[in-house]
């Protein structure tokens, strides 16, 4: 028998039976128990679950499991056409052409690791909203035979944290044949739907890296400081708030301290966040559903945010098939979604997760948060974009590109908003829309749109 006793360290020992034991000790409780489970293993031995033609999730974001990852395109050669299915991935790279034959990047969210491999033949998307990915996994349209995630330690009960995202981690683990978990004391013990009983692993292998981090005041500018401005004076007190991911959701949060009473329900929780909870600025006292946490699916940002949200009660990460619900997100009075587009049209239909035919992002929870913030009592849904890109091109357009993708339809876009104001499109004509576009787009690019409209309405 081999017991595995937990204090400070891990330490092992073996007898002569092929069982494994572990023996929790509290240091502060002296209490102790056991439970059957299997032992750390190493990458290699750990990854031989995973076989050719088979279909594999991988945990994302900051729980991107990164050495397993590595371990496993190491292993690149035994394998044919073993299909990865995850959302946003940190820290690894699958472009590779290298791994064409091997891996097949089926992706539900295109990100910066897998994009180049979606677009080339190596993979392809799934459009998709971020609410619905668990029933892909929960109704057999997308079976799992192994589920590779990252957790924290156990616990003095046995339960390990997916941490820093729950999402769609929690219903893939619940039903892949076998699970494999990268144990890793670096990952914060978040509570809400976030435990796992360590012999739910078929494997566990003990890592210690830092997890990925991310800063989002990188990139900003006196544009997006403007328009965080513009989205800030937007939001009402007593409001719910979602926040999309980027720098202008970060500077909007910049620009709240003065705001009271405000709530969290949101599918990402980012570093912005802290100060306004710290100075009670955010205090949930005002939301319907889950008053008084701050509600989330996933944590992304630095390591300061990760050791914020450790064994914090105040923050609850939770399935995001609940989080991205819209009649959930209804529920709560003044909901105010601030989300960002690639490109939106002259009669607001909002491009976000395409540049033409070329797949940039996804679907995510833009829609999940647009419609519940519009059925929210008081609700807002904001789409917030610069004027223009980098290179100066015009986000607000004629047409959009050919082959791209509609993510908000014009049946639901509300508030729109840039550098150079706000407006909300809800109940304008198709004209009226136009003509208000207009005037948030850069001046550089008015009078052609201004054509455009006048070429399409004939007035």
């Amino acid at each position: 028998m081999i017991f595995l006793i937990f204090c400070n360290k891990q330490n092992q020992i073996q007898d002569k039976t092929n069982k494994l034991v572990l023996l929790y000790i509290n240091n502060r409780s002296n209490q102790s128990f056991m439970s059957t489970i299997p032992a750390y293993q190493s990458a290699e031995e750990a990854l031989q679950y995973v076989q050719s033609n088979q279909r594999v999730f991988i945990h994302g974001s900051a729980a991107t499991p990164i050495h397993l990852m590595h371990a496993l395109i190491a292993q690149k050669e035994r394998l044919k056409n073993v299909e990865l299915v995850s959302i946003t991935q940190q820290g690894i790279d699958l472009n590779s052409p290298e791994l064409a034959g091997h891996f097949f990047m089926n992706s539900l969210f295109v990100s910066e690791a897998n994009r180049v491999a979606v677009n080339s033949g190596m993979g392809d998307y799934v459009p998709v909203f971020l609410s619905e990915i668990p029933l892909l996994f929960l109704r057999g349209i997308l079976t799992l035979d192994v589920a590779i995630i990252q957790v924290s330690p156990p616990d003095k009960h046995g339960y390990c944290s997916l941490g820093t995202s729950v999402d769609i981690a929690r219903s893939a683990a619940s039903v892949a044949k076998k699970v494999i978990a990268q144990i890793n004391p670096n990952m914060p013990r978040v509570h809400g739907d976030t435990f796992l009983p360590f012999d739910k692993f078929d494997a566990a292998v003990w890592v210690d890296e830092p997890l990925p981090e991310v800063s989002y005041s990188v990139g900003a500018n006196k544009m997006t400081d403007k328009i965080g401005k513009i989205v800030a004076g937007l939001v009402e007190d007593g409001a719910t708030l979602q926040m999309g991911i980027g720098t202008i959701p970060d500077s909007v949060l910049k620009n709240l301290t003065n705001h009271k009473n405000l709530g969290m329900h949101t599918e990402m929780f980012s570093d912005g966040a802290i100060p306004l909870i710290v100075n009670g600025t955010i205090n949930n006292t005002q939301k319907k559903i889950v008053p008084g946490y701050c509600v989330t699916s996933f944590l992304l940002g630095s390591r300061k945010l990760y050791d914020f949200a450790d064994d914090n009660p105040i923050i609850k990460a939770m399935d995001i098939n609940y989080v991205n619900d819209p009649r959930i997100i209804s529920l709560n009075p003044k909901v105010t979604a601030i989300n960002s587009a690639i490109e939106v049209d002259l009669t607001g239909q909002v491009c976000s997760d395409s540049i033409g035919t070329y797949q940039y992002s996804g679907i995510g929870g833009q829609m999940d948060f647009i419609r519940g913030a519009a059925l929210s009592e008081g609700g807002k849904p904001i789409i917030a974009i610069p004027s223009v890109t980098s290179k100066g091109i015009s986000r607000i357009v004629p047409f959009l590109k050919q082959g791209a993708g509609v993510v908000t339809t014009r049946g639901h876009i509300h508030w729109v908003v840039t550098e150079y104001g706000a407006v909300n499109l809800f109940g304008m004509n198709m004209e009226q829309r136009a003509s208000a576009l207009i005037t948030l787009a850069h001046p550089d690019h008015r009078e052609a749109l201004e054509k455009s409209s006048f070429e399409r309405f004939k007035h």
